[in-house]
């Protein structure tokens, strides 16, 4: 007896993707349209699926080249520029041909994407740590140094110890492990691109938690950048606690 084309759909939908070429085999010569939509509909999936790996692969080329080293750490950051809040710096060392899929650079990336993106990353990862130096050492060696400062923490709390770091554009003074800086790091490499979802996260979970506290200066939405609404809060209300008086000293006196 001919099955319907439900029961076929529910044979596509708790098929893996293996399962799915043997379903197009079995089906392909099936006339009816709803069939032929189901194959195309699956066949695409498995077609963007291919394209996600291809893209996954080029980003491994940074930890081929270095993983024969041992353990191959990838270093960025979040929030060097905004107005208030700690910067953030994640240090991540992940098992060789690892697949997180849908992986990349944060910025690319939609705020629900990161928050999936960094459980996987915690679970598969082999070690990954974050930096956090606030806004008061920021004023007080400046944000570049504070950056340097939270990228040394991260790696410091690491549980293995690197052999190599990727670092997203820069080299980390007071460090004697090599490190290989890479100019837009974060979407060239897995194990930066994981550093830095890691580093967005962590933070914008700390300037969420910070707008609970202090709701007038809409940290949640903007997460300490400089918006026109936050710049407009900080004139009525003056500084919070978390700005970086270093960084406001041109919309209030501080």
């Amino acid at each position: 007896m001919e099955k319907t084309i439900s029961e076929i759909k529910k044979e596509f939908a708790s098929a893996g993707n293996e399962e799915l070429v043997e379903l197009f085999a079995i089906y392909g010569d099936d006339s009816r349209a709803g069939v032929s939509g189901l194959i195309k509909q699956y066949q695409k999936k498995l077609d963007k699926l291919k394209k996600e790996r291809e893209r996954l692969e080029a980003m491994r080329t940074y930890e081929r080249q270095y993983e024969h080293l041992g353990y191959v750490c990838g270093i960025d950051e979040a929030g060097r520029g905004p107005l208030a809040g700690p910067v953030v710096a994640g240090a991540v060392i992940l098992p060789r041909d690892c697949e997180i899929l849908w992986l990349n650079d944060s910025k690319q990336l939609s705020e629900k994407r990161r928050e999936e993106l960094y459980g996987e990353i915690l679970e598969k990862a082999l070690a990954a740590e974050v930096g956090i130096v606030g806004p008061a050492r920021i004023d007080e060696i400046n944000i570049l140094q504070a950056t340097y400062e939270a990228m040394r923490e991260a790696v410091g709390k690491l549980p293995l110890t690197p052999q190599v770091l990727l670092n997203d554009a820069v080299q980390i003074p007071g460090l004697t492990i090599p490190q290989v800086p890479i100019i837009k790091g974060d979407a060239k490499s897995l194990s930066i691109a994981a550093a830095s979802v890691l580093a967005k996260v962590t933070r914008d979970r700390l300037m969420r938690e910070y707008d609970k506290l202090m709701p007038e200066y809409g940290f949640a939405g903007h997460k300490g950048y400089g918006s026109a609404a936050h710049i407009a809060a900080i004139r009525e209300f003056g500084p919070s606690p978390i700005h970086r008086r270093s960084f406001i000293k041109n919309f209030v006196d501080c």
